[in-house]
Protein backbone atom coordinates (compact mmCIF):
# COMPACT_ATOMS: atom_id res chain seq x y z
CA UNK A 1 0.00 0.00 0.00
CA UNK A 2 3.10 1.93 0.27
CA UNK A 3 3.08 2.60 -3.18
CA UNK A 4 -0.32 4.58 -3.61
CA UNK A 5 -0.53 8.58 -3.26
CA UNK A 6 -1.94 10.34 -0.08
CA UNK A 7 -4.82 11.13 -1.91
CA UNK A 8 -5.50 7.87 -3.25
CA UNK A 9 -5.02 6.73 0.58
CA UNK A 10 -7.53 9.25 1.44
CA UNK A 11 -9.63 8.13 -1.01
CA UNK A 12 -10.07 4.98 -0.06
CA UNK A 13 -10.49 5.60 3.71
CA UNK A 14 -13.84 7.48 2.88
CA UNK A 15 -14.95 5.35 0.12
CA UNK A 16 -14.21 1.81 1.21
CA UNK A 17 -13.71 2.59 5.09
CA UNK A 18 -10.25 1.12 4.75
CA UNK A 19 -8.29 1.48 7.95
CA UNK A 20 -5.03 -0.02 7.06
CA UNK A 21 -5.31 2.79 3.86
CA UNK A 22 -4.75 5.55 7.02
CA UNK A 23 -2.45 3.45 8.93
CA UNK A 24 -0.72 4.26 6.29
CA UNK A 25 -0.73 7.22 5.92
CA UNK A 26 0.03 7.46 10.33
CA UNK A 27 2.79 5.44 9.42
CA UNK A 28 4.46 8.08 6.71
CA UNK A 29 3.89 11.26 8.77
CA UNK A 30 4.23 10.01 12.38
CA UNK A 31 7.59 11.09 12.80
CA UNK A 32 7.46 14.50 10.86
CA UNK A 33 4.39 14.63 13.19
CA UNK A 34 5.94 13.63 16.23
CA UNK A 35 9.15 15.82 15.57
CA UNK A 36 6.99 18.79 14.40
CA UNK A 37 5.01 18.79 18.12
CA UNK A 38 8.48 17.79 20.03
CA UNK A 39 10.14 21.35 18.87
CA UNK A 40 6.50 23.02 19.78
CA UNK A 41 6.46 21.80 23.26
CA UNK A 42 10.21 22.35 23.67
CA UNK A 43 11.00 18.75 23.85
CA UNK A 44 8.09 17.27 26.53
CA UNK A 45 7.93 13.89 25.01
CA UNK A 46 4.97 12.36 27.11
CA UNK A 47 2.96 15.86 25.61
CA UNK A 48 4.37 15.51 21.94
CA UNK A 49 3.52 12.00 21.75
CA UNK A 50 0.28 12.82 23.67
CA UNK A 51 -1.01 15.65 21.07
CA UNK A 52 0.58 13.43 17.75
CA UNK A 53 -1.83 10.54 18.94
CA UNK A 54 -5.18 13.22 19.01
CA UNK A 55 -3.45 15.04 15.51
CA UNK A 56 -4.14 11.36 13.90
CA UNK A 57 -7.28 10.52 16.31
CA UNK A 58 -8.85 14.65 14.89
CA UNK A 59 -7.78 13.66 11.16
CA UNK A 60 -9.56 9.89 10.63
CA UNK A 61 -12.45 12.06 11.94
CA UNK A 62 -12.56 14.77 10.06
CA UNK A 63 -10.76 13.24 7.24
CA UNK A 64 -13.96 14.00 4.60
CA UNK A 65 -12.51 18.39 5.41
CA UNK A 66 -9.54 17.26 3.49
CA UNK A 67 -10.16 19.18 0.22
CA UNK A 68 -6.49 18.19 -1.09
CA UNK A 69 -6.13 21.87 -1.82
CA UNK A 70 -3.25 21.50 0.62
CA UNK A 71 -1.00 18.61 0.38
CA UNK A 72 -1.80 16.31 3.22
CA UNK A 73 1.60 16.66 5.20
CA UNK A 74 0.11 20.71 5.24
CA UNK A 75 -3.70 19.51 6.30
CA UNK A 76 -2.44 17.49 8.96
CA UNK A 77 0.54 19.76 10.41
CA UNK A 78 -2.17 22.51 10.66
CA UNK A 79 -4.00 19.69 12.63
CA UNK A 80 -1.28 19.09 14.83
CA UNK A 81 -0.25 23.11 15.25
CA UNK A 82 -3.97 23.43 16.29
CA UNK A 83 -4.28 20.38 18.81
CA UNK A 84 -0.58 22.17 20.41
CA UNK A 85 -2.28 25.49 20.84
CA UNK A 86 -5.33 24.47 22.18
CA UNK A 87 -3.63 22.27 25.29
CA UNK A 88 -1.15 25.44 25.38
CA UNK A 89 -4.23 26.98 26.10
CA UNK A 90 -5.54 24.72 28.92
CA UNK A 91 -2.41 24.03 30.62
CA UNK A 92 -2.24 28.63 30.67
CA UNK A 93 1.43 28.33 30.44
CA UNK A 94 4.71 25.55 29.16
CA UNK A 95 7.60 24.08 31.24
CA UNK A 96 11.07 23.86 29.88
CA UNK A 97 12.71 20.61 31.65
CA UNK A 98 16.40 21.13 30.90
CA UNK A 99 18.35 18.30 30.89
CA UNK A 100 21.97 18.73 32.65
CA UNK A 101 24.84 17.21 32.18
CA UNK A 102 26.40 16.21 35.63
CA UNK A 103 29.23 13.92 34.43
CA UNK A 104 31.48 16.06 36.37
CA UNK A 105 33.75 16.13 33.56
CA UNK A 106 36.50 18.87 33.71
CA UNK A 107 36.77 18.80 29.90
CA UNK A 108 33.50 17.60 28.04
CA UNK A 109 34.33 15.20 25.33
CA UNK A 110 32.68 15.58 21.54
CA UNK A 111 29.66 14.12 22.34
CA UNK A 112 28.49 16.12 25.97
CA UNK A 113 29.37 19.46 23.44
CA UNK A 114 26.97 18.18 20.83
CA UNK A 115 24.34 17.29 24.00
CA UNK A 116 25.02 20.62 25.21
CA UNK A 117 25.03 22.67 22.14
CA UNK A 118 21.78 20.74 21.60
CA UNK A 119 20.15 21.52 24.84
CA UNK A 120 21.52 25.28 24.19
CA UNK A 121 19.23 25.60 21.07
CA UNK A 122 16.29 23.65 22.82
CA UNK A 123 16.03 26.11 25.47
CA UNK A 124 16.35 29.10 22.54
CA UNK A 125 13.65 27.40 20.74
CA UNK A 126 11.36 27.53 24.42
CA UNK A 127 11.59 30.99 24.80
CA UNK A 128 10.45 31.73 20.66
CA UNK A 129 6.15 32.50 20.69
CA UNK A 130 4.58 29.11 19.41
CA UNK A 131 4.10 30.46 16.28
CA UNK A 132 7.43 31.48 15.42
CA UNK A 133 8.43 27.98 17.22
CA UNK A 134 6.14 25.96 14.31
CA UNK A 135 7.36 28.38 11.61
CA UNK A 136 10.96 28.37 12.00
CA UNK A 137 10.43 24.59 12.78
CA UNK A 138 8.61 23.55 9.32
CA UNK A 139 11.31 25.81 7.36
CA UNK A 140 14.63 24.47 8.94
CA UNK A 141 13.31 21.25 10.42
CA UNK A 142 10.73 20.02 7.92
CA UNK A 143 12.17 21.82 4.97
CA UNK A 144 8.84 23.06 4.13
CA UNK A 145 7.99 26.01 1.96
CA UNK A 146 7.27 28.99 2.64
CA UNK A 147 3.98 28.87 0.97
CA UNK A 148 3.00 25.39 2.63
CA UNK A 149 4.03 27.08 6.13
CA UNK A 150 1.47 29.87 5.45
CA UNK A 151 -1.57 27.47 4.56
CA UNK A 152 -0.60 25.76 7.36
CA UNK A 153 -0.76 28.30 10.65
CA UNK A 154 -3.66 30.32 8.23
CA UNK A 155 -1.61 33.17 8.26
CA UNK A 156 -0.22 35.51 5.06
CA UNK A 157 2.94 34.30 3.24
CA UNK A 158 5.16 37.73 4.19
CA UNK A 159 3.60 36.85 8.02
CA UNK A 160 5.35 33.53 7.69
CA UNK A 161 8.42 34.88 6.46
CA UNK A 162 8.24 37.51 9.00
CA UNK A 163 7.82 35.14 11.78
CA UNK A 164 10.73 33.02 10.33
CA UNK A 165 13.55 35.86 10.32
CA UNK A 166 12.13 37.33 14.13
CA UNK A 167 12.64 33.65 14.98
CA UNK A 168 16.11 33.58 13.63
CA UNK A 169 17.30 36.70 15.17
CA UNK A 170 15.87 35.45 18.94
CA UNK A 171 17.78 32.62 18.57
CA UNK A 172 21.26 34.14 17.38
CA UNK A 173 20.48 36.71 20.45
CA UNK A 174 19.95 33.94 22.93
CA UNK A 175 23.08 31.80 21.33
CA UNK A 176 25.45 34.42 21.32
CA UNK A 177 26.46 34.20 24.59
CA UNK A 178 27.35 30.73 24.28
CA UNK A 179 29.36 31.42 20.75
CA UNK A 180 31.07 34.10 22.72
CA UNK A 181 32.25 32.03 25.61
CA UNK A 182 33.58 29.63 23.44
CA UNK A 183 36.05 32.09 21.35
CA UNK A 184 38.17 33.49 24.44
Amino acid sequence: MSHFSDAALVARVLVEDDRNAFGELVRRYQSQVRALLMKLTAGDRPEADDLAQETFIRAYRHLRKFKGEASFSTWLYRIAYNQFITSKRRSDRMEYREEIDETGAAEPDAASMRLLSRIDVEKAMACLQPIERAALTLSYGHETPHNEIAQTLQCPLGTVKTLINRARAKMAKKLAPHKQGESV
